[in-house]
């Protein structure tokens, strides 16, 4: 017998454990984690110290150290806030929100009828955009797939809320992604999750180039939806600002290097508000564009 699922739910449970933890608590857990990654320069370390010098190679060494302090502070605190999300009652998820900006962009988005894409970039709380959107209408999330079962297993429990789809990151997922656009729907996809080869395009990316997903464009320009950014932006002492943007235009183009570089920019922008809040311990500029001469860049040292 398969021990993916009981194994699932135990993970599940364990996660429910410290997600029950009052808030204060969380927080303070959140930021010892980090404090901990940082004295243990843990991968996540390393590699938020790599994306800075990739991006910022004139950053001062005082500086860098003080930002990955900071980014590591803010990753701990986005995995305890997380757990908490995926363990409580929509309505304590909900009532983490203080401020919400850009509310009307997104109704008359709704009203339009022609499906809203949602771009969710890594930044401040991925997965109180989820719970916030699926309070509103059925809401279907592409989500790459965990490598072990019993990793699919405890995603599923976690994120398969009410009024939740989740969408497989494969070569099909065009097709039910569609469907929801068609009838009106509402769908959910990060725009800055690194893709397979062929499943993208470079694109620059905070003045490097970047594979970059080529589904968000693609949808938006074959189906006429419109692209909302959509972030929640975590306050100091607790809770967050939800904030709605209209993409670029340009990111419907056909031309998928202008619409993958307009939604990088875009992505871009809303990172710089606040660049502790991004996810900059992923391996962001692992693949290389062909005929380059590039390594990658997190070889050997950021394992």
């Amino acid at each position: 017998m398969s021990l993916a699922r009981p194994l699932g739910r135990l993970m599940f449970a364990a996660a429910w454990c410290l997600g029950r933890l009052p808030l204060a608590w969380q927080l303070r857990l959140g930021d010892a984690l980090g404090r901990l990654a940082y004295r243990r320069n843990t991968r996540e370390a390393k590699v938020a110290r790599r994306n800075f010098e990739l991006v910022m190679p004139g950053q001062d060494g005082a500086a860098r150290e003080q930002a990955v302090r900071e980014v590591l502070r803010q990753t701990g605190r986005n995995a305890v806030e997380t757990l908490r999300i995926w363990t409580r009652p929509r309505a304590d998820n909900l009532a983490l929100v203080h401020a919400v900006h850009g509310r009307h962009l997104l109704d008359a988005a709704i009203a339009a009828g022609r499906g809203v894409i949602i771009a969710a970039p890594h930044y401040g709380n991925l997965e109180l955009v989820v719970e916030v959107m699926a309070a509103r209408a059925p809401f279907a999330l592409v989500y790459r797939v965990p490598d072990s079962r019993a990793g699919d297993v405890f995603l599923r429990l976690a994120r398969g809320g009410d009024n939740i789809t989740l969408v497989p990151a494969e070569a099909n997922a065009m097709r039910p992604l569609w469907k929801a656009l068609r009838e009106g729907g509402i769908v959910g996809i990060t725009p800055d999750q690194q893709p397979k080869l062929g499943s993208g395009e470079f694109a620059p990316f905070f003045g490097k180039p970047a594979l970059t997903l080529s589904l968000i464009p693609r949808l938006a320009e074959r189906s006429g939806a419109t692209v909302m950014f959509a972030y929640a932006e975590r306050r100091e002492g607790g809770g967050f600002d939800l904030h709605y943007a209209p993409a670029p235009p340009e990111i419907a183009s056909p031309d998928l290097a202008v619409a993958t570089a307009a939604m990088n920019a875009a992505v871009q922008e809303i990172a710089s508000r606040d660049l502790r809040q991004y996810q900059w311990t992923y391996k962001r500029y692992t693949l290389r564009p062909p005929g380059s001469g590039e390594t990658n860049p997190y070889h050997p040292d950021c394992r």
